[in-house]
């Protein structure tokens, strides 16, 4: 008599974590496909920073002592540079995290994505690793042009401002989180409330200009705002800390806000985003145009 062997699975099974981490370098790579599948947008990107870095240096200079017609210092350098780095990651982090979420719901792909078991926090981190490269390559050459135009760029204490970096981008990414629940809510209007969140942000966060430029009731709501913290520190560290730098509180008290928003925003901003994810697959509206 003959034994059977036993069926071998067509596949080999893989445990939970690595399967999470299959899913998610699946899910980079898709999202470098479709970056790549529109090449005049990956050229037109660098383009639309020159136009901006232009536009940011004349305003920059505004603050400082003789105006337009100065040369900047590295202060002003400092201010207007570093926190155009932290605002297009915001910026960025808005439209590839949160808008996105609209874009393959309204492509029907949200609703597939779902129906698989593959992880929904993959779904969500595949974006922030585009959003890191792409992102970070951009604030190099923004970062290179400003300081040609503006002058010598400071550096200082490198290692505390990469980790208020990290803190600061981890935060960015749970907003972003946060925000893409929020898409999945009021869908079309979405696009709207990115537009605001930028100009709140580039209003209290004060990404181009110093805070003592605020007045006083905005500079209250600023301070209420832990991204403005982000801001602050950051830039201030890389400056090493000139006269009236950090301006919103001592630099002890903000790597503490730094530190906390690093760490608790992207824990929140997932679980809202499995909130309104659930609320959206009870009512049938994941695949809603």
């Amino acid at each position: 008599m003959t034994a059977v062997s036993p069926k071998k699975e067509p596949y080999e099974r893989l445990s939970e974590p690595m399967a999470t981490l299959s899913a998610f370098a699946a899910m980079v790579k898709k999202e470098f496909i479709i970056q790549l599948r529109y090449p005049v947008e990956f050229v037109a990107s660098f383009a639309q920073i020159f136009l901006i870095v232009l536009v940011l240096t004349l305003a920059g200079l505004m603050f400082a002592p003789d105006g337009v017609q100065s040369e900047a210092n590295s202060d002003v350098t400092g201010v207007v540079v570093y926190g155009f780095v932290l605002f297009i990651y915001l910026s960025d982090t808005l439209w590839s995290v949160g808008f996105n979420v609209r874009r393959e719901q309204k492509q029907g792909t949200l609703e597939q994505l779902y129906l698989s078991p593959a992880s929904k926090f993959a779904a969500l981190a595949s974006r922030v690793a585009l959003t890191l490269l792409w992102t970070g390559l951009l604030s190099i050459a923004a970062a290179v042009l400003m300081s040609s135009l503006l002058g010598e760029l400071p550096i200082n204490n490198g290692p505390l401002a990469l980790y208020i970096l990290i803190m600061t981008l981890s935060g960015t990414f749970g907003t972003g989180f946060a925000f893409a629940a929020l898409t999945l809510r009021i869908k079309e209007a979405a696009q709207t409330a990115v537009n605001l969140l930028q100009f709140g942000f580039m209003v209290f966060c004060a990404p181009f200009f110093p805070f003592a430029a605020l007045p006083e009731p905005m500079l209250w709501i600023a301070k209420a705002i832990p991204l403005s913290y982000g801001v602050d520190a950051f830039r201030s560290t890389l400056m090493g800390y000139p006269n009236g730098f950090p301006e919103l509180a001592p630099i002890g008290v903000e790597l503490g806000i730094v530190t906390l928003f690093g760490v608790a925003m992207p824990l929140l901003g997932f679980w809202l985003y499995r909130k309104a994810e659930n609320q959206a697959r009870h009512r049938g509206s994941l695949s809603e145009y």
